[in-house]
């Protein structure tokens, strides 16, 4: 189905941020019903389906102001829904499936939907193999700033790094969140985050290495109290955005393996 004929895109709007969205006036009006309000209650029923899924609602379902024509050239303001692709595909498939227009839009909408959601997909990947990259880095940053702190040891580096995550964890360790993660052996917890928990790890590595060369910190006790105050600031600034805990974040797909896929994608001969 091709977007040029589609009835569904010839009534999308774009906003002057550039945002798509379309009215559902427009859309109850495509869908053949001649009732606004019989429309009204899909609607109703496609905003619970938002909700029930764990969407935020007001994301996909905004109230405005709409003129429409009334007859000889006049024009009166009603009440309308700017509608996101995604509320769209909630509510064709709440509409009346005896019209056949409904038919085509749910095949259009899920089909779109579904191209949107790989290509957040994507998008995630890649942030994830960037920002991975980045926490390696600062990482080895930071392990040359706790040597020049007094952390010699390797048994002593893992109990600084152990501080960083505790901080950061509300008190878990790094077998406590491994465990908490539903882990298996052998499995790294760096490797199995999202790029949301990635980013806080980067930020806590980074403000860490920071504040060790900044305060010219000695010692190992004094080492990890620092590391472990950096983790614990994150993790009030997390809370004071209403941002997700890291330790509730979910786990996703080994890094190694997208790692992998990247070698794979670079070493393939372009057309």
């Amino acid at each position: 189905m091709s977007q040029e004929i589609t009835p569904f895109e010839a009534i999308r709007r774009t906003n002057p941020a550039g945002n798509e969205y379309w009215s559902s006036r427009d859309f109850a009006r495509v869908l053949g019903y001649v009732n606004y309000r019989h429309f009204q209650a899909v609607i109703g029923k496609a905003r619970t389906a938002s909700f029930n899924s764990g969407q935020r609602v007001e994301d996909h379902f905004v109230g405005s102001d709409q003129m429409i024509e009334i007859g000889k050239g006049g024009q009166r303001s009603v009440q309308t829904v700017m509608m996101s692709r995604y509320a769209c595909y909630l509510v064709i498939q709440n509409a009346d499936p005896a019209k056949e227009i409904v038919a085509q839009g749910q095949t259009y909408f899920a089909i779109q939907t579904r191209r949107q959601e790989l290509s957040d997909d994507e998008r995630e990947e890649q942030r994830r193999l960037a920002i991975r990259a980045e926490l390696r880095s600062h990482n080895s940053q930071l392990a040359d700033a706790a040597k020049d702190a007094g952390v010699i040891e390797s048994r002593d580096y893992a109990i600084f790094q152990n501080h960083g995550y505790m901080g950061l964890y509300g008190g878990l360790g790094a077998q406590d969140i491994h465990h908490r993660k539903g882990l298996k052996k052998g499995e790294q917890i760096l490797d199995h985050m999202g790029s949301t928990e990635l980013a806080a790890n980067l930020f806590r590595a980074t403000q860490a290495e920071d504040k060790l060369r900044r305060e010219k910190i000695t010692g190992k006790d004094k080492a990890n109290q620092a590391q472990r105050e950096v983790g614990a600031k994150v993790r009030q600034t997390i809370k004071e955005l209403g941002g997700t805990m890291p330790e509730e974040l979910p786990t996703v797909e080994s890094i190694k393996k997208l790692e992998s896929k990247e070698r794979k994608a670079l070493k393939k001969p372009q057309p």
